[in-house]
């Protein structure tokens, strides 16, 4: 692996070269095995939180590590082109458009002490811009090799905080192009739904039923890029004690060799599609 600039990244890409790299100040890693017309995020994967931020920050490092998606990298590591942010949302949310990517309070508790100077947000609201510099380029280079582009926007959720009985899988839908598009996502949901895990673990797949894909990175790509579909994929914090803290790898690894045969299989039916 790289540690590249920016701007060293945005040529590599433009250039159609194969690499591995972490952005100069660790916000973000991006892997290019292959032009692929499809790429797989994992935009809250992250969990840094830099040291100046610690002795304002009133939530716990649990209390931030509930509300990331842990794993989400790796359940996506293995496909040709892998995006994925470093740092926690707490700092800036990758999934939030800039003027409101960094929290004043989280999940309703205020987050800072004090309210951030305006040199901390500018540090940390810089990572967000060069992160989507990235995005943009790369899917500009995509859309310019293929038809159509695929995007796996993969997240998870606690689903021990609600009062009724939720999805292991749900898809957000609310801002695709339904009328052009909605088949594609109906049938990504059925293949979530009929993954297997270890342990007794049940999988079902719903569309909109606890969140419904208002994320900024599908946002964003959506209203730049015409012939590209964002699969908003929220995953059941199943594969973990969200309570604890305690990662059950033998279910990662499930969900990752699962999702190995099952993100090809759905961008080949993206682009066989009319």
């Amino acid at each position: 692996m790289l540690r590249l600039s920016v701007p060293d990244i945005i040529k590599l890409i433009e250039a159609e070269k194969t690499f591995e790299a972490v952005s100069e100040d660790y916000s973000f890693t991006l892997k290019i095995d292959s032009y692929a017309p499809y790429i797989c995020g994992a935009v809250h994967d992250g969990h840094q939180f830099r040291k100046s931020l610690w002795d304002s920050c009133l939530h716990t490092e649990y209390e931030r590590w509930y509300e990331e998606d842990p794993c989400t990298k790796q359940m996506i590591q293995s496909h040709p082109i892998v995006i994925a942010g470093c740092d926690s949302r707490f700092e800036y949310d990758l999934n939030r458009a800039p003027e409101t990517a960094i929290y004043t309070d989280a999940w309703g508790k205020q987050l800072w002490k004090s309210p951030l100077e305006k040199d901390a947000k500018e540090f940390s609201l810089q990572k967000h811009y060069n992160f989507y510099r990235v995005v943009k380029a790369l899917l500009e280079k995509l859309e310019s090799m293929h038809k159509k582009v695929l995007v796996f926007d993969m997240h998870s959720y606690n689903w021990k905080r609600w009062d009724r009985e939720v999805p292991t899988w749900n898809m957000g839908t609310a801002n695709i192009d339904n009328k052009r598009f909605g088949n594609i996502a109906t049938s990504w949901s059925a293949k979530l739904g009929e993954m297997q895990f270890p342990n007794g673990i049940k999988s079902t797949s719903l569309i909109n039923d606890t969140f419904q894909g208002n994320g900024y990175f599908l946002k964003y790509i959506t209203q730049n890029f015409t012939n590209t579909l964002v699969l908003a994929t929220e995953i059941a914090k199943v594969y973990c004690d969200e309570l604890t803290g305690i990662i059950y790898p033998e279910v990662v690894h499930s969900v990752e060799k699962q999702l190995k045969e099952l993100i090809p299989l759905q961008s080949q039916e993206f682009q066989d599609a009319e």
